[in-house]
This record gives structure tokens, C-alpha cells and sequence, in this order.
């Protein structure tokens, strides 16, 4: 568990490191004021090719002019989750119409196992209609993650018990595709109207 945790503190430093050197490349240049992390120019995270809970594959092109919020968690999760996906929530009731026509919500399951369509179908959609969970095999899973640099492992216990210890930070595009911010836990629902706000400006 601790080297986990120290894993995970190493990969937010390195995160907020890239987002310097973004800052540096792009001085000069007017830019959007945000409140999160500005990864501009990473060189991780370019896609994924997952189901959503209706069955469908999705990509990021399928989200072209869209804000696409991207989110790792499970259903089983016993706080985290669960507050990061209401914060997004009452941040989407924050932007009102600007959200309807301009933002998109995925939930991406660390936990494939337990996490049938049928349960994200009913866990995602309950936060707000329009979010989507997405999942794939384990292998899947892996790839996404490891694309990400998200970390996740499952904790030993009972089966029907066990947790998932997991990176909990979240990801925005903007509306060409391309990964802008980190958003890291605990931010809350301000710091996300404010930001998908901004990047809704540059459409």
C-alpha cells in the first residue's frame, strides 16, 4: 500500500512538472486562465476505444466539439468515486445549457470483473443522464490505464468486499480532442464549471 501511495504522489509531481514545461513552450501565446493543472501538450493520453454502458465502442473522436471530462474509478468504490462524479454533476448543473450541447462525462471502470454494463448503466446514468461509463476486458483496462498513467490495484479481502486503491485525478479535453487539464482530487464543482467553461470558449 505504500509504495502504492508513493507511486502515485511521484506521478502527480511529474504531471505538474510536464505542466511547467507546457507553460514555458507556450509563453507568450494568450491562454486560458484555469484553476486545474494545465497539461497542454503532454505526450500521454491521446486516446481510447472502450464500450459504454449501452454497448457501444467509443473514441474520442466519437466527442468531436466537445469537453470530454474522463474520470477512473468503480462502482464498489466507497467515497472518492462516488464525490467526484456528484461534483461533476453539480458542475454540469452550474453550466446549465452550455453543458447539454458542450460536455461529456466518462466514467472509465477500474474494475471490469464487477462492473457489468448493467451496473455502470445504473450507476453512471444516476449521477447525471448524459454521463457514460465505459469498460473493456483486463487487458483493456491495462492499456487504458498504463496510456493514462492512472494506477490501480486491489486491495486483498473478501471478494465481494474488496476495494481498489486507485489514482483518483481527473482528465479534460477540449474540443478538438486534445488533453488540457488535470483536475487532482478534491477540487470540486467550482474548479470544473470553471475550467470546461474556459475550454467551451476556444470552440
Amino acid at each position: 500500500m505504500k509504495s502504492l501511495n508513493a507511486f502515485l504522489v511521484a506521478a502527480g509531481l511529474a504531471i505538474i512538472s510536464l505542466a511547467g514545461c507546457s507553460g514555458e513552450a507556450n509563453r507568450g501565446e494568450a491562454k486560458p486562465t484555469f484553476l486545474a493543472t494545465d497539461i497542454t501538450g503532454a505526450a500521454f493520453g491521446r486516446d481510447f476505444k472502450l464500450a459504454d454502458h449501452t454497448g457501444k465502442v467509443r473514441s474520442l473522436a466519437d466527442f468531436k466539439g466537445k469537453v470530454v471530462v474522463l474520470f477512473f474509478g468503480y462502482t464498489h468504490c466507497p467515497d472518492i468515486c462516488s464525490a467526484t462524479m456528484g461534483e461533476l454533476a453539480a458542475a454540469m448543473k452550474k453550466l446549465g445549457k452550455d453543458a447539454e450541447r458542450g460536455v461529456q462525462v466518462l466514467f472509465v471502470t477500474i474494475d471490469p470483473e464487477r462492473d457489468t454494463s448493467a451496473l455502470l448503466a445504473q450507476y453512471v446514468p444516476a449521477f447525471d443522464p448524459t454521463f457514460l461509463g465505459l469498460s473493456g476486458d483486463a487487458q483493456a483496462t491495462q492499456e487504458i490505464a498504463q496510456e493514462f498513467k492512472v494506477v490501480y490495484q486491489q486491495q486483498a479481502g473478501v471478494a465481494l468486499d474488496q476495494h481498489m486503491e486507485h489514482s483518483t485525478g481527473t482528465y479534460i479535453f477540449d474540443t478538438a480532442g486534445m488533453l488540457r487539464l488535470y483536475v487532482s482530487n478534491g477540487k470540486g464543482r467550482d474548479v470544473f464549471a470553471h475550467d470546461i467553461a474556459e475550454l467551451l470558449k476556444t470552440r
